[in-house]
């Protein structure tokens, strides 16, 4: 016989549903944004999405202007089987 809807598992408590609030980020996901979480070291350091953003963009930069593009392809020899 299954329990009541209204009956949690043992495992649940009741004061850790306190702080959820449903559909919180509903309006970023339905624009296709993504949403994560951060470490709470990271949260500080990046009190909000536009500093978040901001880093990665820089970081996205600095990838570009640091791989390096060679004027022309290296070619590998092959060596022959000798029979």
């Amino acid at each position: 016989m299954k329990k009541a809807e209204t009956e949690m598992r043992a495992e649940y408590r009741r004061s850790d549903f306190t702080k959820l609030e449903r559909g919180k980020f509903y309006k970023e996901v339905a624009k296709g944004t993504s949403v994560v979480l951060l470490d709470p070291a990271l949260a500080k350091a990046f009190p909000n999405s536009e500093a978040v953003n901001e880093a990665l963009r820089g970081l996205l930069e600095l990838a570009k202007t640091s791989t390096r593009k060679s004027s022309h392809p290296k070619r590998t020899t092959r060596k022959r089987a000798t029979a």
